[in-house]
């Protein structure tokens, strides 16, 4: 049976339709895919072992759902996936504004119009995307918002007393009727508006104030919660939370691979960007790990979380900073630096909550230091550990070249915006570095080694061997010691501006 193929109540009954409730239709699609291992929710990582098989168990038993989790754990994004469980097509009486199924009418208009035309009545049919309601939970919803209420002006057009039940305007839930029904950040919802969900839940009807009128809505509820919400803007009532059958919690990726997945998934590259910027592994990694320092970082409020989103802008912000150097300088091509990396600061302040402690040190300071931590970190996946190096006895440290270099006065600027070819001499022209780099990594390519030299840099310098100083426009590598009386460090307060400008700056205070 196809959507087109029927258009009458007669033709329906005569094909074999029968009415099956939205939570059965759910489940009976879930178990054809998972008998024929079809993916369920594609799209969704790190969720294989946890939160899916909940899911899955919670639409097998017909129950409704709270998704509980910190942001951007895909909360909403599932919800929304659930629209793939349901039939592509199901018929509706034509008009109907409560999807009322022809066999099983529910409003007074279907019913009326079934009795006037009988099995010639009118059949449409609804598409499955047109099944899926969503409201977000603001302190301004009200019953009348959700439930539905007395319309004055449907009363007088029509001439009807308000004891009519056709003067009734349903509200979003009774029109979503014989569809999934979502409520995002349910905490936000005022308690007396939750209060107005208990009927709909427990015995699936509404009542609506006056009106001796009970509709048995058939819906399947999806509630999405962040646990901060209970405790610092709402709570979700105790009766209400009786009532869903299933709480889910969501958590962030378990691992730096769930994350790059999502992260390249997610992250909206342009064509024109890929064709112009080549990235690395390297550089997804940095980013991931920004993201799983915020997350046990101590400026950072952990009950507020780190979302998925930030790395994705991250990632976007390092492309698109890579992508700007190539057309200021010119250049058809250019391979990501890690100075890429380290000007995504914007990406980052917005998408961390910190703590007083945070807010103290600064939100730029902050993303400067998660983004250093997350170099200190990876460098030991490419380089080898600079604390233990200097113990070796009998060895000299693979590093000590370099050191030497910069202790006796050499500087180096690497900037944002330098071309390619100036990018390449201000590295070549640290002696040992390129030697390190070859040496660990022999089979890499010209730019990847040139990468990795960079990384080197900023590597030693999260290990105190070198100094590395923020330039307005990019940043200085020079000897640890000099550094100390000279500029403050990457991560620490600083002024780029010259000395007769300061006084400047003073008097305009």
């Amino acid at each position: 049976m196809t959507q087109p193929d029927i258009r009458t109540l007669g033709a329906l009954k005569k094909s074999g339709y029968q009415p099956r409730s939205v939570k059965q239709e759910l489940r009976d699609n879930l178990i054809a895919k998972l008998r024929s291992k079809e993916d369920v929710f594609p799209g969704i990582f790190g969720y294989e072992e946890t939160v899916i098989p909940e899911l899955q168990r919670a639409i097998l038993a017909g129950h409704h759902i709270n998704l509980l989790g910190l942001r951007g754990q895909a909360k909403t994004r599932i919800a929304r996936l659930l629209i793939g469980l349901l039939d592509e097509y199901v018929p509706v009486v034509e008009g109907s504004e409560l999807n009322d199924d022809p066999l099983q009418p529910l409003s007074v208009f279907a019913k009326n119009l079934i009795a006037e035309h009988g099995d010639n009545t009118p059949v449409a049919w609804l598409h499955r995307d047109d099944r899926y309601t969503e409201k977000l939970a603001t302190p301004d919803v009200s019953v009348a918002d959700l439930i539905g209420d007395a319309d004055p002006i449907k009363a007088a057009t029509l001439k009807l007393p308000y004891s009519d039940e056709r003067v009734i305007h349903f509200g979003l839930i009774p029109r979503a009727h014989r569809g999934i029904f979502v409520i995002n950040e349910l905490p936000d919802l005022q308690a007396r508006i939750q209060v107005s969900l208990f009927n709909i839940l427990q015995e699936g009807d509404i009542q609506i104030r006056g009106f001796k009128v009970r509709l048995p809505l058939d819906l399947q509820f999806v509630f999405t919660a962040n646990p901060e919400d209970y405790t610092n803007r709402g709570s979700i009532v105790t009766p209400l939370k009786d009532r869903i059958d299933a709480q889910i919690i969501t958590h962030y990726p378990k691992s730096i691979e769930i994350g790059k997945r999502i992260t390249k998934q997610e992250a909206r590259i342009k064509e024109e960007q890929k064709g112009l910027v080549t990235t690395n592994e390297i550089v997804h990694d940095l980013v991931e790990q920004v993201a799983i320092e915020a997350r046990g970082s101590e400026f950072v409020d952990a009950k507020s979380g780190v979302s998925a989103r930030l790395t994705i802008s991250a990632y976007e912000q390092v492309v698109a900073g890579a992508e700007r150097r190539a057309l200021i300088n010119g250049e058809a091509k250019t391979y990501v630096r890690v100075a890429d990396f380290v000007s995504a600061v914007p990406a980052i302040t917005g998408k961390v909550e910190l703590v007083y402690e945070g807010e103290q040190e600064g939100a730029g300071i902050v993303a400067e230091k998660l983004m250093g931590k997350a170099l200190r970190t990876l460098f030991l996946n490419y380089f080898p550990d600079p604390d233990k190096a200097k113990k070796l006895k009998g060895r000299p440290s693979p590093y000590k070249t370099v050191q030497e270099w910069f202790g006796s006065g050499h500087t180096v600027d690497i900037l944002h915006d330098a071309s390619d070819k100036d990018y390449h001499a201000a590295l070549d022209q640290v002696p040992g570095l390129r030697d390190i780099v070859k040496e660990l990594h022999p089979n890499e390519d010209k730019e990847t080694t040139y990468f990795l030299m960079e990384f080197l840099l900023h590597g030693l310098s999260e290990y105190s061997l070198i100094s590395r100083n923020r330039l307005t426009a990019g940043a200085q590598f020079k000897d640890l010691l000099s550094s100390m009386f000279t500029m403050p460090s990457f991560g620490e307060d600083d002024d780029d501006e010259d000395e007769d400008e300061k006084p400047q700056r003073g008097r305009r205070r």
